[in-house]
């Protein structure tokens, strides 16, 4: 008898190996942002990959001191790391993360034209009361939808910026309108519709904004109880403004350091008080790695004074006069005081 009951004991130990190990596990959707080793969700994340460097540097949302901390951007490195995480199911299916991908340079898609410059991605777990987020960044084929992780090699040699921002589902609309003036070509969208979201429709079918208001500004917020205020900034090309003078100091109110490529038309300027715009010069440092103008195709700027700190999409160059651009400017104290120490250096001002 207990032989049996033992025979019985080791074929049902058989049975639950086999029911284990021979159904697909559930892979829970990723629809935030993570910490720098992709194993835990972050409120916030900011990454720069300086130019010929496999390691990007993060500052993360979580307990002060906020300081860089190293995380590869390259591989999938087994999933953990800043970059690859948040993009988890956008490189590959799940029925529980839908998103919008937009990239003036879009993956796989040869010559294509457009005024924009905008890249990012915009996601969400429809079936979840408040999963979202939205990745703003500069790389260029990036990221593929749903066919694996690759980061360009051709990008590998430049310095790229890589933010992502966990917020309320309520936040998406707001930032669809702020899209909808800058123009993105999208190349991928599966977020269902819905009557709460109004602008997101309008942004996917193409219906942009071409007439009065010519700029937008919308605030929104990360989505934790403390999180970072962040507000957007658009312009369209019929405003004819250059965005830097015309939107962003103006709006700041302060004046501005920023680290762009510039052209032979528009200089440093100082010739208003509490209104400058003074370029930093090249090259700078990034917690110990090395960037310059030459390599480095990021556009951000820094209040000064003043705790903002803000990503735009295009360079300082006459040129985006005549073209849609966008900014993204967090109102941070931690963020700020870092990039204020890479942008201290700058170029003479008059």
């Amino acid at each position: 008898m207990m032989l049996a009951d033992k025979e019985c004991f080791i074929m049902h130990i058989g049975w639950i190996f086999v029911l284990c190990f021979s159904f697909p596990r559930y892979s829970v959707a990723t629809s935030k942002c993570y910490n720098a080793n992709g194993d835990a969700e972050a409120d916030w994340a900011v990454v720069y990959k300086a130019p010929a460097q496999n390691i990007g540097k993060a500052l993360i949302a979580g307990p002060a001191p906020v300081a860089w901390r190293n995380t590869p951007v390259l591989t999938q490195f087994n999933n953990n790391h800043a970059v690859y995480k948040p993009l988890e199911h956008v490189i590959a299916a799940n029925q529980d993360n839908k998103f919008i991908a937009y990239n003036n340079i879009p993956p796989d898609v040869p010559k294509v034209k457009t005024k924009s410059n905008s890249k990012g991605v915009l996601m969400m777990n429809p079936g979840a009361q408040d999963e979202a987020s939205w990745i703003v960044h500069t790389i260029p084929g990036f990221p593929k939808a749903l066919t694996g992780y690759v980061f360009p090699p051709a990008e590998i040699q430049k310095g790229h910026l890589f933010i992502c921002l966990t917020i309320k589902k309520s936040e998406i609309d707001a930032i669809a309108m702020a899209l909808r003036i800058a123009t993105p070509l999208i190349y991928h969208n599966d977020i269902p519709d819905d009557p709460a979201r109004p602008n997101l429709k309008k942004l996917v079918n193409g219906e942009s904004r071409l007439t009065p208001p010519l700029t937008v500004t919308r605030q929104i917020s990360t989505a934790a109880a403390a999180g970072l205020k962040v507000t957007i900034y658009s312009k369209s090309e019929k405003s004819k403004y250059e965005i830097y003078r015309r939107v962003l100091v103006k709006k700041l109110k302060t004046s501005i350091k920023v680290w762009t490529t510039r052209d032979k038309i528009l200089k440093s300027d100082c010739r208003i008080l509490n209104r400058n715009i003074k370029l930093i010069a090249s090259p700078i440092s990034v917690n110990d790695h090395a960037s310059s103008l030459d390599s480095d195709v990021s556009q951000w700027l820094i209040s000064d004074p003043g705790n903002k700190f803000c990503a735009i999409d295009k360079p300082y160059h006459k040129s985006q006069t005549k073209e849609p651009a966008m900014a993204v400017c967090i109102d941070d104290a931690a963020i700020f005081d870092h990039f204020n120490r890479i942008g201290q250096n700058v170029e003479n001002c008059a």
